[in-house]
């Protein structure tokens, strides 16, 4: 998950708070609390479509989803930094409602929806995808600029891609029907 944030418009919003607010504790709090909702409400779809679409349609949607995520995943996000403005909530405040809102229909927000519904793992999966965003997203509040044109964004991509893709062509060969689909 880490990796399909690299470069994604909520790494670049961190960016852009960070260089906004200088003051990244507030800023990373509200990137936690907004990820946690955010992938909370996403991992409680994924385990609920579990209920609703049998285990051979899920395994279809399940592994076209995660194709569709690797090419998504090589196009990359554009933000408008007229989005990050809210000063009339602090800093917290504007990370918290710009992440939530940044995040909805999201790549990562959909593969957790995904991660969700294959692996019928709700606190594992939500506590990862967490994870992932915070790895990405930290670092980049906290160092900033410096860190911004020394990766190379590109092949991070494409290396997500191919994660991305694994896990489609998996699914759809079969991987998972341990567990049920």
């Amino acid at each position: 998950m880490a990796l399909a944030e690299i470069g994604d418009k909520t790494q670049l919003l961190a960016f852009i708070l960070a260089a906004r607010f200088r003051r990244p504790w507030p800023i990373i709090a509200g990137i936690l609390i907004a990820t946690l909702a955010n992938h909370a409400f996403a991992g409680a779809l994924g385990a609920w479509i579990t209920t609703v679409i049998g285990p051979v349609w899920l395994r279809w949607i399940l592994g076209l989803g995660f194709i569709a995520m690797a090419l998504w995943t090589l196009i990359p996000d554009k933000f408008e930094e007229g989005d990050a403005r809210m000063d009339r909530f602090g800093v917290f405040g504007t990370t918290l409602v710009a992440f939530f809102i940044a995040e909805m229909g999201d790549k990562t927000q959909i593969a957790t929806v995904a991660l969700a519904a294959q692996y019928k793992a709700f606190l594992p999966v939500v506590a990862g995808t967490t994870l992932g965003m915070m790895i990405a997203n930290a670092p980049a509040v906290l160092l900033g600029d410096r860190i911004a044109h020394r990766m190379p964004v590109t092949l991070v991509h494409r290396v997500a891609a191919v994660i991305f893709a694994v896990l489609g062509v998996a699914t759809l060969l079969g991987a998972g029907k341990a567990l049920g689909f």
